[in-house]
């Protein structure tokens, strides 16, 4: 009997804008390390994103352990961005008032 062992790729997906998704999901791998840093194992991961696959998600986590430096860098370099397009959104539409201003729209 012949074993048939051969590597599967890696269902990770950069898209246009440069954010990392699991295979044709829109779960990004942001999502999916960050759940397995605060504990939660593949099974759970997936119960939480049923658009995932649990042998992708073993398939990212061991990514992400084999590959850790780099994938930390992605993360770092993803938070950083979030904080520049939060900034330039409170500096573009001013959130003191925000509640208040919507509330007397909704009266008007």
């Amino acid at each position: 009997m012949s074993f048939l062992i051969e590597a599967d790729p890696i269902p990770l997906v950069e898209d246009v804008n440069g954010v990392v998704r699991v295979g044709e999901t829109r779960v990004t791998l942001d999502t999916v390390v960050l759940a397995f840093q605060e504990g939660a194992t593949a099974e759970e991961i997936v119960h939480q994103y049923p658009a995932l696959d649990l042998a992708d998600v073993y398939r990212v986590i061991s990514y992400y352990l084999y590959r850790r430096a780099d994938v930390e860098v992605y993360l770092r370099e993803r938070a950083e961005m979030a904080d520049r397009v939060h900034q330039e959104n409170e500096n573009h539409f001013d959130p003191q008032g925000m509640r208040d201003r919507l509330l007397s729209r909704r009266l008007a």
